[in-house]
């Protein structure tokens, strides 16, 4: 008898593995997934009680009005913004757009983990370069990386999860050497946290440069994760094209309304960002006055390097109290929560061989 079969590449597709949850019962800090410390602000949750009412209907399939707000902040055409169900999603729709099966897309590594994802779920290939040990982006390999079956470049800035941004003048280097009918995917999702004044303006590089997209996302500095509000900006003729290859509905009615009312919150929510960046000083500072060799953070997490003793770290954390996110032979992700957590983890760490 013969039976639906699966494609093949799924049997080796990477699983996503998010970060750790507190057990039901149990009393943890969790410093696993890169989430906003702090509750929605009553204003957006007022926004999300009133959209509540509205759920029987399907939402604004375009999000119309949350990419004209997006436009007029960013200072760009409303046809250029692409809203979907997170930045995730939108990455998809941008790859869907661009890649055929087995284009190539070059991407970092190690770098976020749903690139591997959602490249091969196109039916693309993924061409992984090593980040330096520093935890910053080697843009020259990625460059060099690039040959005519390239469809995509990742750049992931700053790079999840090993925190650094890369620096402008070497962007601009980068994207001299790559071809112009190749695009450039400048993942933003963390570009609020950014302090580092050599960063470069992803807005300007959009501006200048035709094959540039940018991603950026409601979930880190707006607090919204829960909602999955993400858009891809990039110039009107790319946008409508990754327009078309959007999940239709994709940004519930519910999502589009929080987002909306975040927007107008912006100066608060932004001093609670300014906050997150106070506190991420004090970690980064205290892990190497510990002797930890931490590179420079401009997220709103801190990486160890810690190799073959990420998960034992991890699982001392989680004895302690405060729950992080290790990458089994690498090293350990901590996302910057409330002081209290970063006291908690700052112990364990003082009582592990710095690395």
């Amino acid at each position: 008898m013969s039976r639906p079969s699966l494609r093949p590449a799924l049997a080796e597709l990477p699983p996503y593995v998010p970060g750790a949850r507190s057990p039901v019962g149990a009393a943890a800090f969790k410093l696993s997934s890169n989430e906003n410390p702090y509750p929605p602000l009553p204003s957006v949750m007022a926004a999300i009680a009133d959209a509540a009412v509205d759920v029987n209907r399907y939402p604004d399939m375009y999000a119309t009005e949350l990419a004209e707000a997006l436009g007029e902040m960013l200072d760009v055409p409303a046809a250029s913004i692409v809203p979907g169900c997170g930045s995730v999603a939108v990455l998809g729709h941008v790859l869907a757009a661009f890649c055929d099966a087995g284009d190539e897309v070059v991407l970092p590594w190690r770098s976020f983990e749903a690139y591997p994802i959602a490249i091969t779920l196109v039916g693309a290939v993924g061409v992984r370069v090593p980040v330096g040990d520093d935890g910053r982006l080697d843009l020259p390999a990625l460059a060099a990386a690039v040959t005519p079956r390239t469809r995509v470049v990742l750049v992931c800035t700053p790079n999840n999860p090993t925190g650094p941004a890369v620096r402008a003048d070497e962007l601009e280097t980068f994207l001299d050497a790559v071809p112009e009918d190749v695009v450039v995917v400048l993942d933003e999702a963390y570009v609020e946290f950014v302090r580092d004044p050599l960063a470069p303006d992803g807005l300007a590089v959009l501006a200048a440069r035709p094959n540039v997209v940018l991603l950026r996302t409601f979930s880190k500095a707006y607090g919204l994760a829960g909602l999955r509000v993400g858009y891809a900006v990039a110039r009107p003729r790319l946008a409508a094209g990754i327009r078309v290859a959007s999940t239709p509905f994709g940004v519930s009615h519910v999502a589009q309304l929080a987002a909306l009312a975040s927007l107008r919150a912006r100066t608060e929510l932004m001093t609670r960002v300014d906050a997150v960046v106070k506190e991420r000083g004090r970690m980064l500072t205290a892990l190497r006055d510990q002797g930890w060799t931490v590179p420079d953070s401009e997220a709103n997490f801190v990486w160890l390097g810690l190799g073959d003793h990420a998960t034992a770290f991890a699982e001392r954390c989680a004895r302690a109290g405060v729950l992080v996110r290790p990458f089994a032979g690498d090293g350990v992700r901590v996302s910057v929560g409330e002081p209290e957590a970063t006291d908690l983890l700052l112990e364990v760490a003082a009582g592990h061989t710095p690395r």
